[in-house]
């Protein structure tokens, strides 16, 4: 009997009890209270910064907003498309936004990603719909747990003004949930419920304490171990690293390295590597960005992963009071046929062009949507100031990164190069050049004559195993939260309704 009443047996019952309790209560508020249940909740509403503007298609405000609000299925019951009441059978839900007007509406990060496709009415027509202060949006089958995301591009009022989200759900409802930050989840049972699981936690883990004191936590769903490297694209370089870094907060035990090289050098030395591996080893836990496409017919042990639409800009010295250039004046600085500032309307100034290397991604599509296919002078300086012989033409240096590029314009007299546009846009002593009276957007390029855009890929070797680091960070990056990030810093990500047709996916 003395045996019995150790201190490790009184826990272990007391526990089951109280499970045994728990259990009948969960199942009685799952069935009887909670049933069928739609709840949303503002997780972010912040003013715009107008000199920082996102969804640059639209006219600048100076009292833009932008609101992320998520819906989810906090229900017992799945929620299917016929469950909605509404009598438009392409609408499901309606949110109202008091006091302001809508101006631009995405879905992003679905749960599980597959509910993308019920945002889509066609090929290239979306559910998400908005009318003045209303958006609407289609009927999308929940199961218990699911949500999606809107980020929404709102002006003509003040932040935290109502916002109200209404709709009908046979033998349901449509709430408010507590608001919470954006990357907190949801509780997932009332206050009393709440206070029992609490109990049954102490208990828990003192029993865990006494008879497994010291195991390691094990990982959150969805995480995956190891390292990882991110290499390729310097442009999107900024992008990866966010995203590796909000991995890497829920994922404690992955390691991400984001170290880009150029997007060419980035993708061949995958392809190098995968191919020297034994064959059956796994693959090298390698991610290659690549600024655009890799050539048809290279590389054929690569697998290309779609992620985002990227933009880049035309740039030069601020001092040079050059706003704009046509197509052909580019073409004809780039042939050598213009080599002075003045022919362009400019000062009496030597025209100099800081220029990616050979390994660039950024330097292949200015290649092919801007040069019309044809190449760049030869490389005639070292320091981007001087000719290296009398002789040279034009002057001609190659740098290895955006940022590199940026820095050089900015402190060369004449100098013109190219970059991202996002980094162009916020690097101090250059000045963005519109191409044939189109200027680049920050989104992607919300201007779609604008001509210098590409869709960024990302490439693994073959095709990432199940449960494998890569497969875990890419479907964190692409399909995930990391489609927050990539939103934010001005790269619609392609798994986006509103992207999809654009990317080709």
């Amino acid at each position: 009997m003395g045996d019995f009443l150790s201190a490790d047996n009184v826990v272990a019952v007391a526990t089951a009890l109280v499970g045994v309790l728990v259990s009948i209560g969960v199942v009685w508020y799952e069935r009887l209270v909670r049933g069928k249940s739609i709840g949303y909740r503002v997780q972010m509403d912040i003013a715009v910064d107008g000199d920082n503007e996102l969804f640059n298609a639209l006219p600048r405000t100076p009292d833009a907003t932008l609101v992320l609000l998520r819906i989810e299925n906090d229900g017992a019951e799945d929620i299917r498309t016929g469950d909605y009441t509404d009598p438009d059978p392409q609408r499901g839900l309606t949110v109202q936004f008091a006091g302001r007007q809508v101006q631009s509406a995405a879905v992003t990060q679905p749960d599980p990603s597959t509910l993308i496709d019920h945002f889509r009415l066609g090929h290239d027509v979306t559910g998400v719909r908005h009318d003045g202060n209303r958006v609407y949006l289609p009927r999308v089958p929940l199961n218990p747990g699911e949500h999606y995301k809107l980020l929404i591009r709102l002006t003509g009022g003040p932040v935290n003004s109502r916002v109200e989200i209404t709709g009908g759900i046979s033998g349901g409802r449509v709430k408010p949930n507590r608001s919470v930050p954006m990357d907190e989840k949801p509780p997932s049972f009332s206050r009393p419920a709440r206070v029992i699981t609490v109990l049954l936690t102490v208990c828990v883990t003192v029993l865990a304490a006494i008879i497994v004191a010291g195991e390691k936590t094990p990982q959150p769903r969805g995480c995956a171990t190891g390292e990882l490297k991110v290499t390729g694209s310097t442009a999107f370089a900024p992008a990866m690293t966010a995203i590796a870094k909000a991995y890497e907060a829920d994922c404690p035990d992955a390691t991400i390295t984001v170290q880009a090289r150029g997007s060419e050098q980035g993708v061949r030395q995958l392809s190098e590597t995968g191919d020297a591996l034994r064959k059956g080893a796994d693959a090298p836990a390698v991610v290659a960005m690549s600024d655009g496409p890799k050539p048809d017919g290279s590389y054929p042990g690569l697998t290309d992963h779609r992620a985002a639409v990227i933009t880049f800009a035309l740039v030069v010295n601020d001092d040079v009071p050059v706003t704009g250039l046509s197509g052909p004046d580019i073409r004809r600085v780039y042939s050598g046929d213009i080599t002075d500032w003045r022919q362009l309307g400019g000062p009496d100034l030597d025209i100099k062009l800081v220029s990616r290397s050979a390994d660039s991604g950024t330097r292949d599509i200015f290649r092919r949507r801007i040069l019309d296919d044809h190449g760049e002078p030869a490389f005639t300086s070292r320091d981007c100031r001087t000719r290296n012989s009398p002789s040279d033409k034009v002057i001609r240096c190659e740098l290895d990164s955006t940022a590199e590029v940026l820095r050089t314009v900015a402190a060369v007299p004449g100098a013109i190069g190219y970059g991202e546009a996002r980094a162009a846009a916020t690097s101090k002593g250059v000045r963005v050049l519109s191409i044939d009276g189109h200027a680049p957007g920050t989104e992607g390029s919300a201007d779609p004559a604008y001509p210098f855009t590409e869709i960024e890929h990302a490439y693994t070797y073959g095709v990432p195993r199940a449960g494998s680091l890569t497969a875990s960070f890419l479907d964190f990056a692409l399909r995930g939260e990391g489609q927050d990030v990539m939103a934010g810093g001005g790269y619609p990500p392609c798994y986006a309704p509103d992207v999809a047709a654009r990317c080709g996916s």
